[in-house]
């Protein structure tokens, strides 16, 4: 599940001296809950159902792309750098300070992209598998290193000899630290 084992740090979120001020971190009975602050950047990976190869083409890419462009405006998610393999998604967002929370924005663009692309590859729902995980980055070295690996996912899977050659990926925002 997406946050179980997940401790957000607090330095540059509204701490004091390590401190989590309230409104930034609002804590739940459950360890996996949690609320994400503005301007945090994180890290999403979500599958297709069934691990489906339906990711990796124009359609794929021209829809998540709108659904993420519009998101900014309308539910106040930012996606940056973004890598569509054949049956998976990997993409960097963050929330603005109005942003929808993090559950219910992940349910709508899959939602939203799901009656989509269903429709465009003439498939039985469901599209996407539940669970999305996601990860807090903690700096803008760890920014790096995750775009780098998962840039890199084309080439372990022989798909492109260089990274740069894989057609499905780009940067709708650019997302700072």
């Amino acid at each position: 599940m997406a946050g179980e084992g997940t401790r957000p740090t607090y330095e540059g979120f509204g701490s004091v001296g390590g401190v989590p001020s309230p409104r930034c971190i609002l804590s739940c009975a459950l360890a996996a809950c949690y609320t994400i602050c503005a301007n945090t950047n994180l890290l999403f990976h979500a599958c297709t159902a069934a691990r489906r190869p339906l990711l990796g083409n124009i359609h794929a890419f021209d829809c998540l792309s709108e659904i993420w462009k519009k998101s900014a405006a309308l539910n106040g998610w930012f996606v940056g750098r973004f890598i569509l393999m054949p049956d998976h998604v990997h993409f960097f967002a963050s929330p603005s300070s109005g942003a929808k929370n993090r559950s219910d924005w992940t349910k709508l663009w899959k939602s939203v992209s799901a009656r989509q692309l269903a429709k465009e590859f003439n498939v039985n729902p469901p599209f996407w598998q539940v669970d999305t995980f996601d990860h807090i980055l903690r700096s803008a070295e760890s920014y790096s290193e995750k775009w780098n690996y998962v840039q890199a996912n084309p080439v372990r899977r022989g798909l492109v000899g260089r990274a740069e050659n894989w057609r499905w990926q780009g940067e709708l925002h650019s997302l700072a630290f």
